[in-house]
């Protein structure tokens, strides 16, 4: 295989994934480099998906595992892209492979190291709900399905300080002193799919995340509701773990605002609430549910047929009106919020038992580091530039580098995993292109 035949691939979220899987069903070499332990990106922390209501990691688990399998496809977990060099068909990619202090070829993830560690930390996967161990893995379907140490929590491997997983672990496959690795690769084409952060809103006073227990946001909220969650899918409060009768929704936290910085739509945030809202009233038809938004934004296909489903159906409350403040009282811990009724111009007030901070979602932080190691450019929001929106959505500045996903915009999952296809099929197009430039360079070579 020409060494122009492989592709770079950075991110392995859903995006990501399906690239991969389109690159590798062509014939071609695909390198994936994700920096968590496990693939499968924020998808992987979904219980359902809109607005057809499926299971989340019941879709995306099979590709995860077929990624995994494909013999054209070579995962680096808990990886980074450090350099790039060369040009369209000719890239030198330097890749840093960080220890996992675990042999994945000896691991068989029994699970009887993480038993005996002594150290627990909140667990990132599942929003510091519930902790994990300082050896672990990540979710169940993690792929590769192997557990890493988190150098940062354990208690010490250089020298080891405790050792118990490494006396429980039947197998020998601790490494306590296993080292940081560079590695180089030939790629013909390179594609981007970075995917999403959620906004952090405890910056935003009036709706108090952070301070008072039962503000929590959508993201938490889809762990706290699903089934693999910490609560095993039954609807609780964080706090006192009350089952929670008077729900509220708050869009555009953080986003469509100049003081937060993040001045666009996050194109997802009215159907994913909606979404969280029908999955409240049917864990609990009597639950009162408002959401509170500025403008419904319903624009996919089956979209707003789903909105008018949970208002008909579900009985899901909408109120046009932004919330100005958000006071807690102290002896329930029900909130009490205070918003204009744009409508009906009125200043009203509803008392909740909890609420749910649909907050914006921004580009990764690391784009700005990636782009400069890639040399193409990124726009004032973070998100990567493209030649043209409409004619070249998926191409950069730079000859054979693509993006796709929510690191070129705000989209939806259908048109992530779209995008990812039209992706992959560029850099197959570019791999062709270099491929042929080669052959003819080699057939006529010039004086």
């Amino acid at each position: 295989m020409l060494e122009t035949k492989s592709v770079l691939i950075v991110g392995g979220g859903v995006a990501g994934i399906q690239a991969a899987l389109d690159l590798a069903d062509r014939g071609l070499q695909v390198y994936l480099v994700e920096e968590s332990p496990s693939i499968g990106g924020k998808m992987a922390q979904l219980d359902k998906t809109f607005p057809t209501m499926d299971c989340s990691i019941c879709i995306l688990a099979p590709k995860m595992v077929e990624c995994f399998r494909h013999l054209n496809i070579k995962l680096f977990v808990y990886s980074e892209l450090k350099k790039v060099k060369g040009s369209a068909g000719d890239f030198t990619v330097t890749i840093l492979r960080k220890p996992k202090y675990v042999d994945e070829t000896k691991c068989n993830a029994c699970g009887e190291c993480a038993k005996s560690c002594p150290v627990q930390v909140p667990s990132e996967f599942n929003a510091a709900f519930e902790p994990r161990k300082a050896i672990y893995m990540p979710f169940p379907q993690a792929v590769p399905s192997v557990y890493v140490v988190d150098e940062k929590s354990c208690l010490g491997l250089s020298p080891l300080i405790c050792g118990k997983c490494t006396e429980a672990c039947e197998p020998r496959a601790i490494v306590p002193g296993e080292k940081p690795e560079e590695m180089e690769l030939k790629v013909g084409a390179i594609i981007v799919a970075t995917g999403f952060e959620e906004y952090n809103p405890s910056n935003i006073d009036e709706y108090g995340y952070g301070v008072y227990d039962n503000v929590i946001t959508a993201l938490e909220f889809e762990r706290l509701i699903c089934a693999s969650g910490p609560l095993g899918g039954h609807l609780k409060r964080p706090f006192d773990l009350k089952e929670p009768h008077r729900i509220a929704f708050i869009q555009c936290v953080g986003s469509r605002s100049s003081k937060s910085g993040n001045p666009y739509c996050s194109a997802v945030c009215c159907m994913y609430a909606t979404k969280e809202a029908v999955l409240i009233k049917e864990h609990h038809p009597e639950a009162q549910v408002h959401i509170l938004y500025n403008e419904l934004k319903a624009f996919g296909k089956g979209f707003n047929e789903f909105v008018t489903r949970a208002r008909s159906e579900y009985g899901v409350e909408y109120h046009r009106g932004r919330p100005s403040e958000i006071r807690e009282n102290p002896i329930t811990r029900n909130l009490k919020i205070k918003y204009e009724d744009t409508l009906e111009q009125q200043v009203k007030f509803l008392e909740v038992d909890l609420v749910i901070l649909c907050s914006a979602l921004i580009p990764s932080s690391k784009n700005t580091t990636l782009a400069q190691a890639l040399g193409i450019e990124t726009d004032e929001h973070g998100f990567f530039k493209v030649r043209d929106p409409l004619l070249a959505p998926v191409d950069t500045q730079v000859e054979g580098i693509f993006v796709c996903g929510y690191s070129q915009s705000p989209k939806d999952i259908p048109e992530v995993v779209a995008q990812a296809s039209g992706a992959a099929a560029r850099a197959a197009e570019a791999i062709a292109i270099a491929t042929r430039q080669k052959v003819s360079a080699c057939e006529f070579p010039q004086n």
